[in-house]
This record gives structure tokens, C-alpha cells and sequence, in this order.
């Protein structure tokens, strides 16, 4: 079995899955499908697809490919997926960067193909103010307390599914 799963990829954290609601913009983690979290986001402000250029937020079925910031501070500023050294409190004045943690998604259906290339991730973001609203340029934001509790919750793997429609289990 191990040779199989190092031949075919099947690496990965399979008791935990990533639930996105656009219309409730909410983010469920579940654990063997039980949900144990719950966290207020904010996907795109331009809506939802894939298209390269769009901004929007795709859909579907994605899994986390990458986890980047592992131990950074909170509100550390990542640009280029690097850390740049500065470190910024919640909302900030005008300042957006992404901060504190990357979940970088790997679409795994047509319809989401390019989010990986589109750079489509899971992050924190200094403008906790505006969670609960559409206000991202395609990716999924998240409260810096919130993408560190996820972040340390689940493994590269981690199936997502950002769905348009209300979720309940």
C-alpha cells in the first residue's frame, strides 16, 4: 500500500475538509465529516469564476496544495509568498497585503483548473473589518486569529469545496 500511495500521489490529509459558502461567506472545517469549526470570510468582490484576469473567486471541487508562513506572526505581511519583515494589526489604514498564513489551492475539476496559476489562496488579511462581504480579488480571506487556527489544522491535501449555495451538515 505504501508504494502504491508514493506512485499515485495520495499523499494528503483526508479526515479534514474545507467547506466555502459564497452566498453565507462562511468557511466550515469538518473532521471526518463533522464540522468542529466555523469562520466568517470573504471570497471575490467580481465574482465567481476562473478566468485568468478575472479576479473571481473559482468554484468547485480544490485541495490545499501549498501551506506557506508556517510561524510567522500575526499580521505578518507576505508578498510574493515571502515574508517582507512588517507586520500589521487588524484593519488596518489603507493597506491590503495578504498576511499571517497561505493556503495556496489547486483546482482538481475543469471549471477550477487555474486557480493554482491564478495564485488563488486561503488567506489572512489586515481588513477583518470587511469579512462577511465579497470584497477580495479572488481569493478567500480570513481573519489573522482564523487562517492560523486552520492553518495548524489541517495538511497539504485538504480537499476544499467552494460552493454557490448555502451549506449545512
Amino acid at each position: 500500500m505504501l508504494l502504491f500511495c508514493l506512485l499515485s500521489s495520495c499523499v494528503g490529509d483526508w479526515r479534514h475538509e474545507i467547506w466555502i459558502s459564497v452566498p453565507e461567506q462562511k468557511l466550515i472545517l469538518t473532521r471526518d465529516r463533522k464540522p468542529i469549526a466555523e469562520y466568517k470570510i470573504s471570497t471575490s468582490k467580481f465574482g465567481l469564476g476562473d478566468q485568468p484576469g478575472s479576479y473571481a473567486t473559482p468554484l468547485g471541487q480544490l485541495r490545499i496544495r501549498k501551506k506557506i508562513g508556517d510561524g510567522l506572526p500575526i499580521g505578518a505581511v507576505l508578498k510574493s509568498r515571502q515574508p517582507t519583515g512588517e507586520i500589521l494589526p487588524p484593519n488596518a489604514p489603507g493597506r491590503d497585503p495578504i498576511v499571517t498564513r497561505i493556503l495556496w489551492l489547486e483546482g482538481l475539476e475543469p471549471q477550477n483548473q487555474n486557480s493554482f496559476n491564478r495564485f488563488i489562496y486561503i488567506h489572512g488579511t489586515p481588513q477583518e473589518k470587511l469579512l462577511g462581504n465579497p470584497s477580495s480579488f479572488g481569493c478567500i480571506r480570513m481573519a489573522s486569529r482564523d487562517i492560523i487556527n486552520l492553518f495548524d489544522s489541517i495538511g497539504v491535501g485538504t480537499r476544499v469545496y467552494i460552493l454557490d449555495k448555502h451549506i449545512s451538515f
